[in-house]
């Protein structure tokens, strides 16, 4: 899952930032309006943390315009102001929750898992394929009735993919959506992870029908 943080206190920012990758999420950080719209404009996420009082455009503005160009990504509203008028100015904007600073991590984290639930955005908490079962809410993977151990990348590499079955995914929409858009991608780091999971996926259950298939050209996909 991808996570856009817009946030100008740094301190919050980076905090924040560590902790949802703790998580298993890949997070991009912009510390103004400008920068944050420009990313959230341009870039898949599958939600938004935003501030409302930011340099450049506020998060007011974010929202308004995001809305307006038929962006939908769930933003959640991360601000110092609780009084009621504040909160519902938020919502009307096109805001999909609320959340006051300061706030328990914990809650903000069951607060993003909630918006991905929320039926518009037709995110599953189950996904499975063949034997395969991956639960999002614990982070358990079981082939049959074997637990496979995954790492955070290798855990997310496989969600983004069971998320498309059938459908070939390329190396460029794979980096995208399963690395931050500063992280340091080697040309091979997909090709080097696809074989970890191969390795953790298939390779691991030989009596089991293969899922991770390579399409020479193009990229990867999940089938039976």
């Amino acid at each position: 899952m991808r996570i856009l943080v817009i946030e100008d206190e740094h301190k919050i920012a980076n905090s924040i930032k560590k902790g949802l990758e703790l998580e298993s999420f890949a997070v991009d950080v912009a510390y103004d309006g400008d920068a944050g719209y420009d990313l959230a404009s341009t870039e898949p996420y599958d939600v938004i943390l935003l501030d409302l009082m930011l340099p450049g455009m506020n998060g007011t503005d974010i929202c308004v315009e995001l809305r307006k160009n038929k962006i939908h990504t769930p933003i959640l509203m991360l601000t110092a102001k609780g009084e009621v008028e504040d909160r519902v100015s938020g919502l009307n904007t096109g805001a999909d929750d609320y959340l006051v600073k300061p706030f328990a991590f914990e809650e903000l984290v069951a607060r993003i898992k909630a918006l991905t639930r929320r039926p518009k955005e037709a995110k599953q908490t189950t996904l499975v394929l063949a034997d395969l079962v991956v639960n999002m809410m614990n982070y358990e993977v079981k082939r049959g009735h074997t637990v496979v151990e995954l790492t955070k990348k290798e855990f997310a590499l496989l969600t983004y993919l069971m998320r498309h079955p059938g459908q070939t995914m390329t190396k460029e929409q794979i980096m995208e959506s399963v690395w931050s858009y500063e992280a340091d991608i080697l040309p091979n780091t997909v090709e080097v992870y696809m074989g970890y999971l191969r390795n953790k996926i298939d390779k691991a259950f030989p009596q089991s029908t293969p899922l991770i298939h390579t399409v020479r050209g193009f990229g990867y996909k999940m089938s039976i």
